[in-house]
């Protein structure tokens, strides 16, 4: 019942995610942050069970750290991504498996902007436009229908904007805000939330 959406055009990824915290029929909190940095040019949007989220999240992350600490660069998105699935992977062939879906973004220099699907059974794809739970059911027509490479960062908010408004009004579950972030050459940017009252 969460909902993660990215795109990734030439020269930078967008990634938004809902801020509703629920469990059952409950609402716990519409603040949570769902999108995690990894690097200065890469970050993880994470859906799933509520503990593992925070927890694989905060493992990525500071083995990603570490790496780059001890070898004196940073993993490339593809790397970071691969790296990720194979954790994933090796979890889920433990007693503790993690049940997390995520949506990671990054930019590299060499390959520019990269967006990469992973699912909570460690599997992975590389795509130009991708989408975690219901919302995302709604939401992979639109961006179908109006993704082109040579997007404008404007012009793929908007298409955010038509998707959480797709969202709002066919979904039965509330999520009335999402998270925006940019990733690009400049490295991480927030941008100006998408909340439902701006959308009616």
């Amino acid at each position: 019942m969460e909902c993660l959406l990215g795109i990734a055009c030439k020269d930078f990824v967008i990634l938004a995610a809902d801020r509703t915290n629920a469990m059952s029929i409950l609402v716990m909190k519409e603040n949570e942050d769902k999108i995690f940095k990894l690097s200065d040019s890469m970050a993880m949007a994470v859906v799933g069970e509520a503990g593992d989220t925070v927890q694989f999240a905060e493992y990525i992350a500071k083995n990603i750290q570490l790496y780059k600490m001890k070898n004196g660069y940073a993993l490339s998105p593809k790397a970071a991504a691969n790296y990720t699935a194979k954790n994933l992977a090796d979890y889920l062939r433990s007693r503790t498996p993690y049940h997390v879906n995520m949506l990671l973004g990054g930019f590299d220099k060499h390959d520019g902007a990269q967006l990469y699907f992973i699912d909570y059974l460690a599997s992975i794809v590389k795509l130009p436009f991708a989408a975690h739970g219901y919302g995302g059911l709604l939401s992979l027509s639109i961006m179908d229908r109006y993704y082109k490479e040579d997007l404008t960062p404007e012009q793929t908010y908007e298409i955010l904007k038509l998707c959480v408004k797709e969202v709002h009004r066919r979904l039965i579950i509330n999520l009335p805000n999402f998270k925006v972030q940019i990733i690009d050459k400049d490295g991480i940017r927030e941008l100006d939330p998408i909340v439902s009252k701006d959308l009616v």
